[in-house]
């Protein structure tokens, strides 16, 4: 802010982009020079892998969008029509070029001014007027233009396209050093004219900074939105569910798997690709009352809540000091290590551990109870190897069964044997594979009979199914255990307790019991 010492009557005006007013103060007139916020003037470049037409069709379409300008009533226009004025902008490009002979080199080919106006203060129909007169007086009538009054937002604003060719087809504008100056001058001194109020830009630490970035909904979104929508309303049956689809603007493609596509889709998207909760047969169970539909914004908001604080190790402080740690990250390690600590004494609370020799003990038990779900899971994983490879070996020994038999048959030819080297490899290494059943008899129990391929299936479908189970228990064990071996550590260090001389300790009791 500034002030200027003149001598002249009070009033208040707008100069430029500045907004002046003036107060006297002991006879001696003062002007208040205040910045104004800017109008933008936006060139339109041609979008990549799009010609002129297609690009000016899409600019235009999105300003004259019905939905944001109350059904096309809030969209005026100069020496143009607003249904055909992209075409009537190509014409003007057409006949500059066959006029003057020139090509187009750069890739601008139209301008747009975006002016917004504060929430509540103007009308729709006030707004485009004054729109209407900016592009007039800026232009100086010799480009066509429309104007684009959208009310979808807060604030009214226009959208003001005007075509960079003259009206004659014989000039071209010409972006000049500072156009946006201009703009603001004459969009203020407008704004003043009606009686409406110039926004100030506030300084920069004053400003309101943004930390929410929304994601934009995709297609998938919008899709998961319909069904959750739909299925709230509780249709009778999937065929009654496919045609509410159908009513929120979906095209349904039936087949083996049932596919959507929405407005502004290229591709159908299935809905089993949607995720939990989606797929067709989910979604016929959600019909018959057999289970719960979730929202998956409901399960997101679950997801990214606020976890738990975890139990983790206390930092010795002295060996990070030795490291060559600051008194900073000294202070830092100290409070987390207080925090700690309160864990852990919470954690032996919940759990009622009353003793350090109790809190051993369950420690003891979970890692035993770790060890054992983990060689469960191992032995799990090597029966299902070896089910696979007698799979094969059946299939393969099925497969060369005539060609060993050929190769015998013919006295075990060395020229039979080249070429047939691959499948009589695969063949003895079959055999091999069933007389070492047959010796062992699967296990150890004499010999055996081969198992057929649908009783490998089947097996292999229990084990499989069993190691699933297991592996879900395990991952429990696996964090109980890490749990009580850190409250466990974290406890020693707070007695002190030396862990090597408490093992002694404890063995040289077990000794003493077992003696007694």
């Amino acid at each position: 802010m500034f002030f200027i010492f003149v001598k002249q009557p009070m009033r208040k005006i707008p100069v430029g982009c500045f907004a002046i007013s003036i107060f006297t103060i002991n006879n001696t007139d003062f002007w208040e020079v205040r910045p104004i916020a800017a109008t933008r003037l936006i060139p339109l470049h041609i979008n990549k892998g799009k010609t002129i037409a297609q690009t000016l069709n899409d600019r235009t379409d999105y300003a004259k969008n019905p939905e944001k300008t109350e059904k096309g009533d809030l969209v005026t226009a100069y020496e143009c029509d607003p249904f055909t004025v992209d075409e009537e902008f190509m014409l003007s490009k057409r006949q500059y070029e066959h006029s003057t002979g020139r090509r187009q080199k750069h890739d601008v080919i139209a301008y747009q001014i975006r002016q917004s106006f504060k929430p509540g203060e103007v009308t729709a129909e006030e707004a485009n007027a004054i729109g209407y007169e900016l592009a007039m007086r800026f232009t100086k009538g010799k480009h066509a233009f429309i104007v684009a009054t959208h009310t979808d937002r807060p604030h009214i604003h226009n959208h003001i396209i005007f075509n960079s060719t003259t009206l004659d087809g014989n000039r071209k504008f010409k972006n000049f050093f500072l156009s946006y100056l201009a703009i603001q001058k004459i969009s203020d001194r407008l704004c003043v004219q009606h009686g409406l109020s110039i926004i100030e830009p506030k300084p920069y630490r004053e400003r309101e900074k943004r930390t929410d970035y929304p994601k934009n909904p995709s297609f998938r979104d919008g899709i998961c939105e319909a069904i959750d929508a739909i299925l709230q309303q509780k249709p009778e049956d999937f065929e009654a569910f496919l045609r509410m689809l159908e009513e929120y603007g979906y095209e349904v493609k039936q087949g083996k798997n049932i596919a959507l596509k929405g407005k502004g889709q290229q591709r159908f998207i299935r809905l089993r690709s949607l995720g939990e909760g989606y797929s067709e047969e989910e979604i016929r169970a959600v019909l018959a009352g057999a289970r719960e539909h979730q929202p998956k914004r409901c399960r997101k908001e679950k997801q990214f809540s606020a976890a738990p604080p975890k139990l983790q190790l206390l930092i010795d402080i002295e060996a990070k000091r030795a490291q060559g740690k600051g008194g900073g990250y000294v202070r830092w390690a100290k409070n987390f290590n207080l925090q700690q600590m309160a864990e852990a004494v919470c954690f032996i609370k919940e759990h009622d551990i009353g003793t350090y020799d109790e809190l051993v003990e369950k420690t003891d038990a979970a890692i035993a109870r770790f060890n054992e779900l983990s060689d469960s899971i191992k032995s799990a994983e090597q029966r299902l190897a070896e089910i696979a490879a007698l799979k094969k070996h059946i299939i393969n020994y099925s497969r060369t069964k005539e060609t060993y038999a050929a190769y015998k048959k013919s006295g075990y030819s060395k020229t039979f044997l080249e070429e047939h080297r691959e499948e009589i490899t695969l063949h003895k290494a079959a055999k091999a594979a069933f007389n070492q059943i047959d010796s062992t008899g699967g296990h150890g129990k004499g010999k055996s009979k081969i198992p057929t391929i649908r009783q490998l299936n089947q097996e292999y479908a229990q084990v499989l199914s069993g190691k699933k189970a297991a592996y879900a228990e395990y991952r429990e064990a696996r964090k109980q255990m890490q749990e009580l071996l850190i409250a466990r550590k974290n406890v020693e260090a707070i007695l002190g307790v030396d862990q090597k001389q408490e093992e002694q300790r404890r063995q040289q009791e077990q000794q003493h019991n077992t003696d007694r």
